[in-house]
């Protein structure tokens, strides 16, 4: 019986099954699946099909397995890639990125996108282009976001992973929401460019939602690169570090309160303690923190102001291309309060604010001296419901008129329009500031059988850590 994507290749190297078998059972999946998900925003199934039966996938570590993109970034020559805007609805891709090069050299097979919100701002997916993303598990609640389109299709058994990318928790959040491993790689694992090298300043990171840590292994190791053009350069990790390593008794740290003093939810509490204690069981040493490890206020305020500049510096491109400038009927309403802002924020600002990133990343790598991991809620809460974090009309007015606001008040505005969707998802965003690679592992589900993730973050570099304790979680079935 295939179990995962590793298997399925195995099965296309040994002639037990063929890449046109498998691509055709994808397919015919994804035709059954999506009316009730609303997961997919685009297809290119036809030239899946040639591409099954005329590519070459001899000694490929996943030859013949099909795939879909993310629809943000990821882009492959000649397909749609919208963002989920309908600004992009009719812009076809020029070339494709380095990531989708790497998926294609492994022996990947594309079959098409997955919705996301648009621009990929929000922690659930809703465009207004293409329509909200239902929970596999409950359709009246939201699948998350950014990748919410890739989560519901790996959780209902379309595909056993797919392509996602994390900002601020977008690989994480539907992985926690959807009851999947969502893995964020260290800044400068995967390959970026040659569209953009810097995704938000290195916030965001590629790479995939996956069901076992035997593909995420897999994937990781092949995938990552020592990418010399890139500014983030880092050290590759061997094949002994990511499969033969034992695992040494760890000092583990435990957050279990919001780093912006929301409510958590009991049952994202008693996830973490239960796999704290279970942990503990296993020989490793676990200490309750009792103060943040960074100003999580300060942080999310330097990250909602690293956003609307980079928003602004992407209009600019996209005015560039259009020969137009943008207009608020362009846009979804939030998008368009994120890009206004941005043009009021000074460049000695800016600097400043990633000038504090250097600092969290200090501060972080001095904890990870003292504490190996830290072990938190992945999530305050299960899945929202559609529609829980729709905006007042008083702040919709306001977002309106944004420019007739200044800079502190458009970003006061900017905090206020996230808030309660921040409160649900306040742990992930850190991990983006700093670089940090950062997991959330299936271990929980309610008394209503709504999945929740636990978060185990390791300092720079250290994957093999976290998928060290993920397949201790996994071999002793604590997977849900």
């Amino acid at each position: 019986m295939v179990k995962d994507a590793t298997d399925m290749a195995k099965s296309v190297r040994s002639g037990q099954v063929s890449a046109k078998e498998l691509v055709l059972e994808t397919i015919a999946k994804a035709e059954k699946e999506n009316p009730r998900l609303n997961a997919i925003s685009s297809t290119r199934f036809e030239k899946a099909l040639e591409e099954s039966e005329t590519r070459d996938f001899t000694n490929q570590s996943f030859g013949g397995v099909p795939i879909f993109l993310k629809d943000l970034g990821q882009e492959q020559a000649g397909e749609q890639s919208t963002s989920g805007s309908r600004l992009l609805v009719n812009y076809r891709a020029k070339q494709s990125d380095n990531y989708v090069k790497r998926l294609e050299s492994l022996g990947f097979i594309v079959l098409g996108r997955t919705n996301t919100p648009e621009f990929g701002f929000k922690n659930i997916s809703d465009s207004q282009l293409h329509g909200s993303v239902n929970l596999p598990d409950d359709i009246t609640r939201n699948a998350g976001g950014s990748s919410g389109g890739a989560a519901a299709l790996v959780a209902s058994g379309v595909s056993p992973l797919a392509a996602a990318s994390d900002g601020g928790g977008s690989i994480r959040i539907p992985a926690s929401f959807n009851g999947l491993i969502g893995l964020k790689p260290t800044r400068g694992r995967i390959p970026v460019g040659p569209s953009s090298y810097r995704g938000w300043q290195g916030a965001s990171v590629n790479f995939a939602l996956t069901k076992t840590i035997r593909d995420t292994k897999t994937l990781l190791e092949h995938f990552q690169v020592c990418q010399m053009e890139s500014p983030f350069v880092l050290p590759r990790l061997s094949h002994e570090d990511l499969f033969e390593k034992s695992l040494k008794p760890l000092r583990i740290a435990l957050q279990l309160e919001s780093p912006i003093g929301g409510q958590v939810s009991a049952d994202a509490i008693h996830a973490v303690k239960k796999a704290a204690h279970f942990l503990e069981k296993e020989g490793h040493e676990v200490f309750v923190l009792d103060k943040q490890p960074l100003d999580g206020i300060e942080a999310m305020k330097s990250y909602y102001i690293m956003n609307s500049v980079e928003t602004a510096a992407m209009f600019d491109g996209i005015e560039t291309s259009l020969g137009r400038q943008m207009t608020i009927d362009d846009m979804e309403l939030m998008t368009w309060a994120i890009y206004r802002s941005g043009q009021r924020i000074s460049a000695k600002t800016y600097s400043k604010i990633l000038s504090q990133w250097d600092d969290y990343s200090r501060l972080m790598h001095d904890f990870h001296e003292t504490y190996d991991i830290l072990l938190s809620p992945t999530v305050a809460d299960v899945a929202p419901k559609h529609g829980q974090f729709d905006l007042s009309d008083q702040l919709r007015n306001h977002l309106r008129h944004i420019d007739d606001f200044n800079q502190a008040e458009q970003q006061d505005m900017i905090w206020q329009m996230f808030q309660e969707s921040l409160n649900w998802t306040p742990f992930t965003q850190q991990a983006n500031l700093t670089g940090q690679p950062s997991i959330s592992l299936p271990v929980y589900r309610t008394e209503a059988g709504l999945p929740l993730g636990v978060q185990v973050t390791a300092a720079k570099g250290r994957e093999d850590l976290l998928l060290q304790l993920g397949e201790l979680f996994e071999n002793e079935n604590k997977f849900v």
